[in-house]
């Protein structure tokens, strides 16, 4: 199967079977029956994507709160990035546990990010082109949002400290223990 399990229970890595030869590449980003199979239903009903034009920016800790919470199929179009989950599920054995993965254009790994998790990403990078699918709506009065840099989470960014671009409202989030959060395991 393409899914790889990662540590934390329900994150799940897509690995795509890439077709290439003397022209490029050819390969499937999204196939509802692979997901079937695998036991996973998801109506995706929104596609972001997100140029970003410097390494070093992050973006995220992100999440939207239920009814309005929304899982996520992240990739890379151009670029890389490192990819972050943090698990907010209360009663989750992986309560506050966070995974990274680099997503690049080149190994063409998606992250499949299910509700009750904040969502994140470092660019690594000169410029970085992001897509991901999510499966319900935008909703600005359900977003919720962690400190990128919250010591108690403890992210490796994968990038210097130097080099960090968060935008006014990603440097303002709450830290991890303040957090506004209504997902249960």
């Amino acid at each position: 199967m393409p899914f790889i399990e990662t540590p934390i229970k329900d994150l799940l890595i897509f690995e795509p079977k890439v077709f290439a030869d003397d022209r490029g590449y050819f390969f499937e980003c999204y196939n509802q029956q692979a997901y079937e199979q695998q036991g996973l239903s998801y109506n995706w009903v929104q596609d972001n994507q997100a140029h970003n034009v410097r390494k070093g920016i992050i973006r995220g800790l992100h999440y939207q709160l239920n009814p309005h919470a929304q899982s996520k199929l992240v990739r890379v179009l151009d670029g890389a990035i490192w990819d972050v989950a943090v698990d907010i599920r209360q009663g989750s054995p992986t309560f506050g546990q966070w995974f990274g993965l680099e997503l690049n254009a080149t190994n063409k790994l998606q992250l499949l990010i299910p509700r009750g998790f904040a969502h994140g990403y470092s660019v690594l990078s000169e410029t970085a082109e992001v897509m991901y699918k999510c499966d319900n709506f935008y909703s600005k009065v359900s977003e919720g949002g962690i400190l990128y840099n919250d010591p108690q989470l403890a992210i490796d960014w994968k990038v210097d400290t130097a080099d960090v671009l968060v935008s006014e409202k990603d440097a303002v989030l709450p830290l991890f223990k303040d957090c506004v959060n209504n997902f249960e395991l």
